[in-house]
């Protein structure tokens, strides 16, 4: 997670005025649920985390230590945070997932709209999610081995998982990506029916990327949307 270039963006975060909430609208208290990426945890989420919290949004990690599992697994254990946190809190979450993250935010909001307000993605391949770097390949590979040894699941073979990301999207969704991800190709996270925005930065990079919380910002403060 954390390589030379993420780590050049987190330095130009801690210096930038919008780390201290400059230049971005005040929260409002609304829920946020922040959902890592592949083989990565809510750790990676902590400086995002810290940051919506100051700001004025009632901020919640997933619980996830690993997002290794099979989709339906991982939904599952998100679709019961998603209503806990909207049983406490009375109102409907955003959802901000990064990379694969982003994949089961998307689908989550597919089969709960009710509870969700928008997502917003942080380099999801959500046009295809298979078209990844090589060497993202072959640790999907490895977990894909692992699961089936487990669970007898494919992360390859998830035919209804697939089939909700590919719906057009029932609730306000928004892909931030960088031409410059080493992860995906970037042309994946771009859909006709999803609003896409361009930053400058990496792929680990976007959880602590200036550009990427002044977006967030600016999408957290939108009105919302009728029940």
């Amino acid at each position: 997670m954390w390589d030379p270039l993420a780590i050049r963006e987190l330095s130009a975060l801690l210096r930038d005025p919008v780390f201290r909430g400059r230049g971005v609208p005040p929260g409002d208290g609304r829920p946020v649920l922040l959902v890592p990426g592949f083989l990565a945890g809510d750790w990676t989420m902590r400086v995002l985390d810290g940051w919506l919290r100051r700001i004025g949004y009632r901020s919640h990690l997933s619980g996830i230590f690993l997002n290794i599992h099979h989709s339906e697994r991982m939904l599952s254990g998100l679709r019961r945070k998603v209503v806990e946190v909207e049983k406490e809190t009375r109102a409907r979450l955003t959802l901000i997932g990064h990379s694969r993250g982003g994949l089961l935010s998307k689908v989550l909001s597919q089969r709960k709209p009710q509870l969700i307000e928008q997502v917003i993605t942080l380099g999801a391949p959500l046009a295809d999610w298979t078209d990844l770097a090589a060497v993202t390949h072959h640790a999907v590979g490895m977990v894909r081995t692992a699961n089936e040894l487990a669970y007898g699941r494919r992360l390859n073979a998830e035919g209804r998982f697939t089939y909700d990301l590919k719906l057009t999207p029932i609730v306000p969704t928004t892909s931030i990506y960088t031409r410059a991800d080493d992860v995906v190709n970037f042309r994946s996270c771009l859909r006709p029916d999803i609003p896409a925005m361009q930053v400058w930065g990496s792929h680990n990079g976007l959880v602590v990327n200036p550009e990427v919380y002044r977006i967030v910002g600016r999408l957290l403060a939108r009105p919302p949307r009728p029940a």
